[in-house]
């Protein structure tokens, strides 16, 4: 488990369609810079210690809406 820099502890939680692997993100809900607006983080379940990025909610939602539209497939 993660802290904050508030001290508050974060809940990580992988996808229940990510396989048996280790290859996946994990996201937790947090607070945005300035402190005051929620928002997602998410890191590399590889690398738990590793680079933390932050999304604002409406940010999050834009992302997720392009991923199930195909937008970002290869």
């Amino acid at each position: 488990m993660t802290t904050t820099s508030h001290g508050a502890a974060l809940e990580w939680r992988k996808s229940t369609r990510s396989a048996a692997g280790d290859e996946c993100v994990e996201l937790a809900a947090g607070i945005a810079a300035g402190g005051r607006a929620p928002a997602v983080l998410v890191r590399d379940s590889k690398a738990p210690a590793g680079t933390v990025l932050r999304f604002g909610g409406s940010e999050f939602a834009a992302f997720l809406g392009r991923v199930r539209r195909g937008e970002l497939d290869p």
